[in-house]
């Protein structure tokens, strides 16, 4: 733009020089005021040609900048999106593989119940052989009754020590479950959220 300004400059003086070379005569003063007021309309309009330009050029710059800006935002939400994609998804791993705990822990849970029960039941069974022997007992505490008898109260005890070591187990697996229960639901309030949109 200001090589614009100086060959319209010197257009300007190239026209002007024949005027100021020819004979003076009595139009001298009217084509020196015309040369005047050309140049300084050539003066204003090569000002207000330099300003547009650099206007032209600041808003040229500002918008760059804020392009650049614009593109490095973008680049952050991509990176924000992208991890909270692999967040998500490593929740829904961990979602699966505790729901697969669960699953296990409750079969283990069945089948601890099933075993307590049957155990429930040879205690039963004992307890009224018991109560024979001891009414075969009570006239006579020598010979094979009798050592029937502490047998079946030796096998007792074992029954209730078994007894008593699967109903700490199967407490401590219902301690597991609620655990177990309390991280899935942790789990499913933060891929919940993580859904939601921002």
């Amino acid at each position: 733009m200001p090589m614009l300004v100086l060959c319209l400059l010197c257009a300007l003086a190239m026209a002007a020089q024949p005027a100021l070379l020819a004979p003076t005569s009595g139009s001298e003063p009217a084509q020196q005021e015309e040369l005047t007021l050309l140049f300084h309309g050539a003066l204003q309009l090569s000002q207000a040609l330099n300003g547009v330009y650099r206007a032209t050029e600041a808003q040229l710059t500002e918008a760059g900048r804020s392009l650049s800006l614009y593109g490095q935002a973008l680049g952050l939400l991509g990176q924000e999106v992208s991890q909270g994609q692999d967040a998500a998804q490593e929740l829904r791993a961990s979602l699966l593989e505790m729901q697969m705990e669960e699953d296990s822990l409750k079969l283990q849970a069945e089948a601890t119940a099933q075993a307590l029960g049957e155990v429930a039941q040879g205690q039963q069974v004992l307890r009224k052989k018991m109560k024979r022997m001891e009414v075969q007992l009570r006239g006579a505490w020598l010979g094979h009754a009798h050592q029937e008898f502490e047998a079946l109260k030796a096998h007792a005890d074992k029954q209730s020590h078994i007894m008593w070591a699967l109903m700490g187990h199967v407490q401590r697996q219902r301690q597991e479950m609620m655990a177990q229960q309390q991280r899935l639901r942790e789990i499913q309030e933060r891929l919940h959220t993580a859904a939601l949109p921002a």
